[in-house]
């Protein structure tokens, strides 16, 4: 008679698993990966720090007249020329999604040209508007010279903000868009006008969407003001460069304007976190309660 084998006990030897150890996984890719970018972080601290560099003349420079009157500018310029785009951003967006549709191809349009053309040729058009219109104004009423009216302070304004309005456009279009169209019949069934229901219902509901790229926009601003350069605005690059061309310490300059808009970005980047975290607390109201 043949007696079956017993199974195996689950206190066998073989089925202890007490003496194992767990070993974490090497990730020897990454290990290489971290030390190559170790290797190069350090080489390029050596070369700023034992190159041909005179710290001496970056200290000297950073807090001189020149420059923080440059800097001034710049942030004049930003605040100018992102209030030009905000402003026709909003009013462009608007059109853009009416149901006239005159108004909405005048908007797409406008979007298509100042999108399509660098920001450098804009600045240069709006700079040199006095080859095409010698005078402004009403003829044999009030009438000024374009060369006179065209600084190069307008003319960077007009051609930054002009410009931007078109990328804020389309910030703002896909901002009230996002607000749900229900929002719009309940406002309407009140009875509110078309202003009236934008201001109090759609944009603070759209303002979710629309502020972390109009914040980027803004920083890319502090950033795009040194284009004005070119047409003699004295911002910060500008006046960096006045100064290395008289002294010939061209990386000095350029590395104190880089420390200043490195300091404007960051403020603004602590800055527009606040603001997304004021405009977002409904959201994460809301998230909470589910």
């Amino acid at each position: 008679m043949t007696v079956a084998s017993a199974s195996p006990s689950p206190t066998d030897d073989k089925y202890e698993i007490a003496h194992l150890r767990l070993v974490p996984k090497r990730h020897i890719g990454r290990m290489v990966a971290a030390a190559i970018v170790l290797v190069l972080l350090a080489g390029l601290v050596r070369a700023f720090s034992v190159g041909q560099i005179e710290w001496s003349y970056v200290r000297e420079f950073l807090f001189a007249p020149a420059i923080l009157d440059g800097l001034t500018n710049t942030l004049l310029m930003t605040v100018a020329a992102m209030a030009v785009g905000i402003v026709l951003g909003v009013l462009i967006a608007i059109m853009r999604i009416s149901g006239n549709p005159v108004l909405s191809y005048i908007a797409i349009g406008y979007v298509w040209i100042f999108r399509g053309a660098p920001a450098l040729l804009q600045l240069m058009l709006w700079f040199n508007l006095a080859l095409i219109f010698p005078t402004m104004g009403i003829h044999g009423l009030i009438e000024f010279r374009t060369v006179d009216v065209m600084t190069p302070f307008v003319a960077a304004m007009l051609g930054l903000g002009i410009s931007q309005g078109a990328y804020t456009s389309e910030v703002v279009r896909s901002g009230l868009l996002s607000v749900d169209s229900g929002q719009y019949e309940a406002a309407r069934t009140i009875g509110m006008t078309q202003m009236k229901m934008l201001r109090r219902i759609v944009l603070p509901q759209a303002m979710r969407v629309m502020v972390p790229p109009i914040g980027n926009e803004v920083i890319g601003m502090v950033k795009l003001t040194s284009l004005a350069s070119v047409i003699q605005y004295a911002e910060i690059l500008h006046n960096a460069q006045i100064i290395y061309f008289a002294n010939t310490r061209v990386l000095e300059l350029l590395l104190v304007a880089s420390f200043w808009y490195l300091a404007v970005v960051s403020v603004l980047s602590v800055g527009q976190h606040y603001i997304e975290r004021y405009f977002g607390r409904g959201s994460k109201s809301i998230k909470a309660s589910m």
